[in-house]
């Protein structure tokens, strides 16, 4: 129990402060990331340039905040997404049974059979460097998890005796199901929204990185991670390793912020098995 309850309080103290960085620091610095300076490229960290400046001479301290806003957004907006369109699958198809529920399942089956990011690439490829695009492609790709684990909290709440009970006293199915099944769902669907929330951050750096999400001059995770390749090989290691430490801590800290939840929304369920 303390030590789910460290992981949790770390977890969100660390996001807290990435967050804070990530609104901060751009509206503070007062300047546009996006302008060059030419004469300040390359240059190493410094007090000037906290985290050194990029190859068009930007500094990275404010384009990392910037990048790492760009990116948290992406993923809350997908997880958010993600999870609202895979709890309705799974829990109308969970209340439908039958036929209906069997086709879901093939159709999650299909979705899955496909690889998130191959769909992904192929989705904004067809709108390249449109945000829409890219928060569409990871929405589409990652709700069938939600699906299953909404759809298995259904089946398995719909023959408990307050369900059984609101049926015989002449209530509908689909009145069943938005009056007791989605908000007994709901502490298991926010867990799996923030369990999303570091699939979502890596695939738009994915994306970004291999030149398909967002311009260059629009700063991202991924993108700066992009630009950053060819720094590297003139030894530029700052413009890969702030961004790379970036993406590495909001993954950390939102990773155990999800993994404290899921733990918790657990312990009611063990504490009854117990029982």
């Amino acid at each position: 129990m303390a030590e789910r309850r460290g992981r949790l309080v770390a977890g969100v103290v660390l996001l807290a402060l990435l967050v804070g960085y990530a609104v901060v620091v751009p509206w503070a610095a007062g300047v546009d990331d996006r302008v060059t300076d030419f004469a300040a490229a390359r240059q190493g960290p410094s007090p000037a340039h906290p985290f050194g400046t990029d190859s068009a001479g930007r500094d990275l301290f404010v384009r990392t905040a910037a990048g790492l806003r760009v990116s948290l957004l992406v993923a809350v907006v997908c997880a958010v997404l993600s999870t609202v369109l895979g709890a309705l699958v799974g829990a109308l198809s969970a209340a439908a049974g039958g036929w209906a529920d069997r086709l879901v399942m093939r159709l999650v089956d299909g979705v899955n059979a496909v690889p998130h990011l191959l769909l992904g690439i192929v989705l904004v490829a067809l709108y390249r460097g449109s945000l829409v695009a890219i928060i569409a492609s990871i929405a589409l790709t990652h709700w069938t998890q939600v699906a299953r684990i909404v759809r298995a909290e259904v089946l398995s709440l719909r023959d408990r005796e307050h369900v059984d009970a609101a049926v015989l006293a002449g209530a509908g199915r689909w009145w069943v199901t938005r009056r007791h099944l989605l908000p007994a769902v709901l502490p298991q669907a926010l867990v799996a929204a923030t369990l999303l929330l570091p699939h979502a951050v890596w695939h738009e750096s994915t994306l970004s990185f291999l030149g398909l999400g967002l311009p260059p001059h629009r700063a991202s995770l991924g993108t700066l991670l992009e630009e950053a390749r060819s720094s590297l090989l003139l030894g530029g290691w700052w413009t890969l390793v702030f961004p790379a430490l970036g993406l590495v801590l909001a993954t950390l800290a939102v990773a155990a912020v999800g993994s404290a939840l899921r733990d918790r929304a657990a312990l009611p369920r063990r504490a009854v098995v117990e029982l």
